[in-house]
């Protein structure tokens, strides 16, 4: 392969933010991004969203329209040194008036930095000798510091949608038909579409791979094409490691399927991926309480031990915590009781809006509260027997609502009984 070869995703990044497509809600007329470059300012902030959807190339066209100079690192090679030392000498020009605004210091994959290397930078952020802009397909609440997260705004990136990717496809197209000198068809694309999963950079692989692996005069680009061009490369990529969501997908599906010998599978190819052992952990402790939940609420307290230990252990011995985490979740008995509850009642919520408190469970610290008769014929269930009182608990308009649905399993079959004898029909259980 020649030196110079530039894989296509590279060729067609947009050289303006004009050119950038997608992302409409930040970069649309008046948007976030516009007002940054209109009024020639420029926060820190961290860009949010899954792979392929443009963060740096947004990230670089925002420094090239602002007129700042860009220092990048990778959060997985990056050390507390080059952060000090790009630090340094920003601070160095700016203080001389060699560069009249604050660079821009682009950290790829932010969540990947621990507490030291966040703690290096947050002085110069709080000073304004950087401007610093994170990238990350984590929600950063989990890993980035609460010191440098009131130090920035997040902005999430969405998937691209089928139009965006449509325009993509056809300018990757177009570039293709003349390197090539061949005609392209894009015959359907709704293989494509999914198979790409809203991420541009997989989306221009795909078209890449299918128009420089064929022969012909006319190259079609269709269902049948697609699937052999996606199953080519993932043969590839297993050489290294399998594609980030696609592999913690059928971790989860495993899990939750009740099947401890797959899912242990699909940990050891995390693993020899060199998934980050954290963002297993964290799926582990999401899938304890949406997949088993009440069932055996036990799950969960292991899975956030689980986190915790191999927070502190570290690999290799962290992958034997992460199997006995993942063995006991595949085993348990499941339940997406609570889950589902929760989906109802933010379905009703939407649906309802903001229905008044009733005036028995509101809080009257005031004389005024009480003249108004906040909490008023409130009864304290611990003067009641057996601690309950039969009292209603949601706006009027709601009454008898049911949201909680017992699971068909030991335990919740217990909890369905204990409703029963509390409330006898009123929620029918």
């Amino acid at each position: 392969m020649s030196l110079n070869y530039k894989p296509l995703a590279e060729l067609l990044r947009p050289q303006s933010l004009a050119d950038f497509i997608g992302q409409e809600h930040l970069l649309g007329q008046d948007g976030i991004f516009d007002q940054f470059i209109k009024n020639d300012t420029l926060p820190s902030f961290i860009l949010w969203g899954p792979p392929g959807v443009g963060k740096t190339s947004l990230v670089q066209l925002v420094a090239k329209s602002s007129g700042r100079k860009l220092y990048e690192l990778s959060a997985p090679s990056a050390s507390v040194k080059d952060i000090k030392t790009i630090v340094s000498e920003a601070r160095c020009e700016l203080e001389s008036l060699f560069i009249k605004k604050s660079p821009i210091l682009f950290i790829d994959e932010i969540h990947r930095l621990n507490k030291a290397q966040q703690d290096s930078f947050l002085q110069a952020v709080e000073r304004g000798w950087i401007t610093l802009i994170g990238a990350t397909t984590e929600n950063p609440s989990f890993e980035v510091i609460s010191a440098l997260l009131s130090r920035t705004q997040i902005y999430v990136l969405k998937p691209l949608n089928q139009d965006s990717l449509l325009k993509i496809s056809n300018k990757a197209i177009q570039s293709l038909e003349q390197d090539l000198k061949r005609e392209i068809k894009l015959e359907n694309h709704q293989a494509l579409f999914r198979m790409s999963g809203g991420d541009a950079r997989k989306l221009l692989n795909i078209i890449e791979i299918i128009a420089k692996s064929s022969s012909n005069e006319l190259i079609i680009i269709n269902d049948s094409s697609v699937y052999k061009a996606v199953h080519q490369k993932a043969l590839y990529y297993d050489k290294k490691g399998s594609d980030h969501y696609d592999m913690i997908s059928a971790f989860i599906k495993s899990i939750r399927g009740s099947d401890p010998n797959a899912s242990v599978y699909w940990l050891a190819r995390m693993l020899a991926a060199g998934e980050d052992i954290k963002f297993i952990a964290r799926r582990l402790i999401i899938a304890a309480s949406e997949e088993i939940g009440i069932a055996n609420p036990t799950a969960l307290v292991l899975a956030t031990n689980t986190f915790e230990a191999i927070s502190v252990v570290g690999l290799p011995e962290a992958r034997i915590i992460l199997s006995q985490c993942t063995v006991y979740l595949a085993n348990s008995v499941k339940s997406n009781a609570s889950y589902m509850a929760i989906i109802k009642a933010q379905e009703l919520v939407k649906q309802t809006g903001d229905l008044e408190v009733p005036l028995h469970l509101r809080n009257a610290p005031t004389e005024l509260m009480q003249e108004l008769e906040y909490g008023k014929n409130y009864q304290y269930s611990h003067d009641y027997e057996q601690n309950f009182s039969r009292q209603e608990y949601m706006p009027s308009e709601l009454s008898g609502t049911k949201l909680y649905e017992p699971s068909d399993n030991v335990r919740e079959q217990k909890d369905r009984e204990h409703l029963r004898k509390l409330w006898h029909q009123k929620y029918h259980y």
